[in-house]
């Protein structure tokens, strides 16, 4: 009979097990270091964790020489969403270029790369990719995060992308089950609701995860959202009907199941971060991804606590906590038999397929009428930033444009960020008489940055018009140049046909 002791002891380790917590720095803290002697399996990056490919490798060293099989888990889709690459802007585009050029190989080959890039440095566990469709244009929170707002090829650029990441050794996590796409209100400040019937679920929003569990994903993160046709009283991260009985029982998916961030206001608002973490463990969730904001030991002695006392009081089952510990440790032992061993890691052919992939996903449209239509830019210009508030997913550190492979290519270009009101005017008597480039984000959702192009382009009709974000409106600009997104090689793509013409 196990003493009351070793039951104990067992119940924080499994505890320990489903959490998945951050930290600060870019080496690991003692306390992260004991957790993981304790019982904890997995450890979160993010972009405060990274200085430099070998820093990440000495510090996922760091970490495996205590615990050898410990998931390193990350949010590295490409294209926007960068923890990799944050301080410079990602060599990889992302999802929506991916769709724009409709090529699984392609979309395959840049998963496979990104998932080597991955594993050089020690990382086993991508919550990428990004499933969600994007039916509603003005979501603020998925974008260009999304393949596209097509369901059948979400789908299979979803299978495609599982399927190049796990080749490389790096276990896929599909997000955000059921789908994020069709919300107008971003989860980390609030709760965002999807009023679709059921056929129209299945039809759209579940197809890509379909696919991806059919492609073998290993994990599935789950949305804070409410979607009320498959359950009409909890977001679907603490809901069973939704984990358990669709995810689990009826799309067949056995891998584990992540939550979102638990800090982010959608859950944390209503129910609080201990609570909204044994609700999700019992709903069937297994690993509770917390650390985006919180990163430290109070946070997981908090949800240790919080799930354990839930054990002992009968409102989480012993054996659904098991179960979720018994998950992670599985997927541990999966990555650990599965990433190479060899610490060689060649960027070049990285940097080559992520290139090729931006320089596809361009949309290039001349106004023949337009003054300049023809005319590529030779003289350094003047290149005005029009920039939105920055998604949190995404981050506002992470640089965005086409200013600095313009300041290479033509040394003396200069450039500016305006926004709100008056934005077009104060760009205009910015750039004096130089050619003006204006790059924009998502225009069909900031009616400011509408504006200020239409003053441009009245004063100035030979102004240069990059969209970095989902284009939706007509090509504008005696040049127009949709590239998809807004990674550092969409700006780099853009800029090579400015000057080039």
């Amino acid at each position: 009979m196990t003493t009351l002791a070793g039951h104990t002891d067992t119940l924080t380790r499994d505890a320990l097990t489903v959490l998945q917590p951050g930290f600060t720095g870019t080496s690991a803290p003692d306390w992260l270091l004991r957790r993981l002697g304790e019982g904890l399996a997995s450890v979160a990056l993010f972009g405060r964790n990274i200085a430099s490919h070998e820093q990440v490798a000495a510090l996922t060293a760091q970490l495996r020489a205590e615990r050898g099989d410990v998931l390193v888990t990350i949010d590295e889709e490409g294209g926007d969403v960068t923890r990799l690459e944050a301080g410079t802007g990602s060599t990889f585009p992302g999802n929506h270029a991916l769709g724009a050029v409709d090529d699984t190989a392609l979309t395959r080959e840049v998963a496979f790369e990104l998932g080597r890039r991955l594993a050089s440095c020690g990382v086993n566990l991508n919550w990428a990719p990004s499933a969600d469709i994007n039916s509603n244009p003005d979501n603020p929170v998925i974008g260009v995060r999304s393949f596209g707002a097509d369901t059948a090829l979400a789908a299979r650029h979803t299978a495609a992308y599982v399927e190049g990441l796990q080749a490389a050794g790096v276990a896929a996590c599909t997000k955000h089950f059921p789908g994020h796409g069709d919300t107008a209100v971003d989860s980390h400040h609030a709760l965002p609701r999807i009023d679709a019937d059921l056929q129209t679920l299945h039809a759209r929003e579940l197809e890509p995860f379909r696919a991806a569990i059919a492609a073998g994903t290993r994990a599935v993160m789950t949305a804070h959202i409410l979607v009320p046709a498959l359950d009409p009283q909890r977001p679907a991260t603490l809901s069973r009907l939704i984990l358990t009985g669709l995810l689990r029982e009826e799309l067949g998916h056995d891998g584990l199941i992540v939550t979102d961030g638990m800090e982010m206001q959608a859950i944390t608002s209503a129910y609080g971060i201990e609570r909204g973490s044994v609700l999700a463990v019992a709903a069937g969730a297994d690993a509770i991804c917390v650390g985006g904001g919180l990163a430290d030991d109070d946070t997981v002695r908090r949800l240790c606590d919080a799930l354990v006392s839930a054990v002992r009081s009968g409102d989480l089952p012993e054996e659904r906590l098991a179960q979720a510990a018994a998950r992670v440790r599985d997927l541990a032992g999966w990555t650990a038999a599965t990433m190479p061993r060899s610490a060689a890691y060649d960027d070049g052919r990285a940097v080559e397929v992520g290139l090729e992939a931006a320089r596809r996903a361009l949309r290039v449209t001349r106004d023949a009428s337009a003054p300049g239509a023809g005319r590529p830019v030779t003289e350094p210009p003047f290149v005005a930033a029009f920039t939105p508030v920055a998604n949190i997913a995404v981050g506002d550190e992470t640089p965005w444009g086409v200013a600095a492979e313009l300041q290479r290519l033509l040394p003396g270009t200069r450039t500016d960020s305006f926004s709100g009101a008056g934005a077009g005017e104060r760009a205009l008597a910015a750039a004096g008489g130089e050619r003006i480039v204006a790059v924009v984000r998502d225009v069909h959702r900031h009616a400011w940055m509408s504006s200020a192009l239409d003053t441009l382009l009245a004063a100035r009709p030979d102004t240069v018009v990059v969209e970095m974000g989902v284009p939706q409106a007509a090509a504008r600009g005696a040049l127009h140049i949709a590239t998809h997104g807004a990674a550092r090689v969409c700006g780099v793509a853009a800029a090579e046909v400015i000057v080039g013409g």
